[in-house]
């Protein structure tokens, strides 16, 4: 590990492609190949190197190689100077840098704002009985 990647992450190289689901706790900085499906419950960095035909789950996502699938990132999605992304966007905050590209719909969520209406709609029902 370089001094440009977190000492906490975990790195798949360059060398590396992968084929089905991945599933993780750890943050994690893929600069191979990957197709399938990639879940994290943490950050996940997408090296320049890196081509991903895959759907995407995590905590955070950045973007800096190309991705062909849908993202969804529970905090934000940033794509970087040279990323390139097709496929639908899911997150509650996004950061799109000149130079990257995207082509896909984008979904902003609000987590804090839909909890409240489950929860007033949850005790209306009550009432209601």
């Amino acid at each position: 590990m370089g001094p440009q990647y977190g000492s906490s992450s975990t790195v798949f190289g360059q060398t590396m492609k992968i084929i089905g689901e991945v599933t993780s706790d750890e943050e994690l900085r893929l600069d191979g190949e990957l197709e399938g499906k990639l879940n994290l419950r943490n950050k996940l960095t997408i090296g320049p190197t890196s081509k991903v035909n895959a759907n995407i789950k995590a905590k955070e996502v950045v973007i800096f190689g190309t991705v062909k699938g849908n993202v969804e990132a529970e905090n934000r999605i940033s794509l970087r100077a040279g990323a390139s992304i097709v496929g639908d966007i899911k997150t509650a905050g996004i950061v799109i840098e000149d130079g990257a590209y995207f082509k896909g719909g984008i979904d902003i969520s609000r987590a804090d704002a839909e909890k409240p209406a489950a929860q007033a709609s949850a005790a209306a029902s009550g009432q209601k009985r």
